[in-house]
């Protein structure tokens, strides 16, 4: 592992030379449906969304989390991922924990996900609410899920 001063390994803002891999650790859980699939040019798009856990000694990107700001008082945490050999040491917490950290940065009060994986975010203090909450806004990557409109993900919201 890559490791920080604090001897944790390395999350960090993501670069344009990790946007390829990104994509395939984030394709591999789309297709498995516990994703929603990301092109390559919204990654591009959106590059400076997205935090990365970095691994040695290749420096191979692990895992990805995004912040994506939705309006003055509200962000949504999305694809979060880590590749599978990489679960269970905390990393997909660290990665939730650092979008978490720049959205109090930018002053967001409301941060909320969309999940299959509801227990993980319980236990970082997301609370489950009901979809019809989220301003329609939020809706747009929706319509791009092939599960659109029978979502079976679970809305979660904190508030900061």
């Amino acid at each position: 592992m890559i490791y920080n001063d604090t001897g944790l390994p390395l999350i960090r803002k993501a670069k344009v030379d990790d946007i390829e891999i990104v994509h395939r650790i984030l394709n591999r859980y789309a297709q498995q449906g516990l994703l929603l699939p990301r092109p390559l040019s919204e990654l591009y798009e959106h590059l400076r969304e997205y935090f990365v856990l970095e691994t040695d000694p290749s420096s191979e990107v692990r895992g990805v989390c995004g912040l994506g700001i939705c309006w003055k008082d509200l962000a949504e945490i999305e694809s979060l991922a880590v590749c599978e050999a990489d679960q269970g040491k905390g990393f997909g917490l660290r990665l939730v924990e650092e979008c978490l950290d720049e959205a109090r940065s930018l002053g967001i009060k409301k941060v909320f996900t969309l999940t299959y994986v509801p227990d993980f975010f319980v236990k970082m203090g997301f609370e489950k609410i009901d979809k019809a909450v989220l301003p329609h806004k939020i809706w747009a990557d929706c319509l791009k899920c092939p599960k659109f409109p029978d979502c079976d993900e679970i809305a979660m919201m904190l508030i900061l």
